[in-house]
């Protein structure tokens, strides 16, 4: 794993403002994600989660307030620090899946090329597309091209992973299979960032943070957002509706 030598919060976000003209997404937005964590952004289509890691990321830029990522301000000189899957897979569509890794490999800063070789067959592995390696990225499916893309996001061993609804179209059993993944990395001090909409990935975050409009209307662990509500047997379903319905009370769980 590359080495930040960075020992703060993974991510501070401090009165952001950002919008596509007239329509705002985030008004003096504010979070700090510790780090060595799963942190879920959780929120229906619109909420600002997809806006918010691409200002945390560098591929835009706030109107105001500050971002710092492993205590920089986002850009190129950290991007081998950082992973990041897109909502969007971003293959090169004439490459094969294997050519892509390699290529993202390269762009990472993995010199190395018996150590590139095995991430590369790693990870292709890992999102169970070893079969399919000489195939092009414009003749995979919705599915394949989204693990192809989250295999390009890992390849090199990041310390901070942004993954924006990273489990869409996969299999149960995959899902499963990403989430060990996913947690073996947290143990090892990685900082994943996960956008989701679906309660499934929430529930395997080891902090979520409820977003609606552009805001965070609750923030605490899954087991924390549940008990807020006061029913024995609430969901994460149940918790999101709860504090919808009550305004965002209670903003910060302990």
């Amino acid at each position: 794993m590359p080495e930040s030598n960075f020992s703060g919060p993974a991510v501070e976000v401090n009165k952001v403002s950002f919008a596509y003209g007239r329509q705002k997404v985030l008004d003096e937005f504010s979070l700090e994600i510790p780090g060595g964590i799963s942190f879920g952004l959780l929120g229906p289509n619109g909420a600002g989660k997809t806006t918010l890691i691409r200002l945390l990321v560098g591929l835009l830029k706030a109107r105001a307030g500050t971002i710092l990522t492993l205590g920089r301000k986002p850009s190129p000189r950290i991007a081998h620090l950082i992973g990041y899957m897109p909502q969007l897979p971003s293959l090169y569509a004439e490459l094969s899946v294997i050519q892509n890794v390699e290529f993202f490999a390269r762009i990472y800063q993995l010199t190395d090329k018996t150590e590139r070789r095995r991430r590369v067959e790693e990870v292709i592995k890992l999102v169970d597309l070893w079969e399919h390696r000489r195939k092009s990225a414009m003749n995979l499916s919705g599915g394949m091209k989204q693990r192809a893309s989250l295999a390009c996001a890992i390849v090199h061993n990041p310390p901070l992973l942004f993954l924006d609804e990273p489990t869409v179209g996969l299999d149960p059993e995959l899902r499963v299979t990403f989430w060990e993944y996913f947690t073996a990395l947290t143990r090892q001090g990685a900082t994943l960032i996960i956008s989701s909409h679906t309660m499934d990935d929430a529930a395997h975050c080891d902090r979520l943070a409820f977003m609606r409009d552009g805001r965070v209307i609750a923030l605490g662990s899954p087991d924390e957002l549940r008990q807020a509500t006061g029913q024995a047997k609430a969901t994460l379903e149940d918790a999101f509706l709860y504090f919808i319905k009550h305004g965002g009370v209670n903003k910060n769980v302990q």
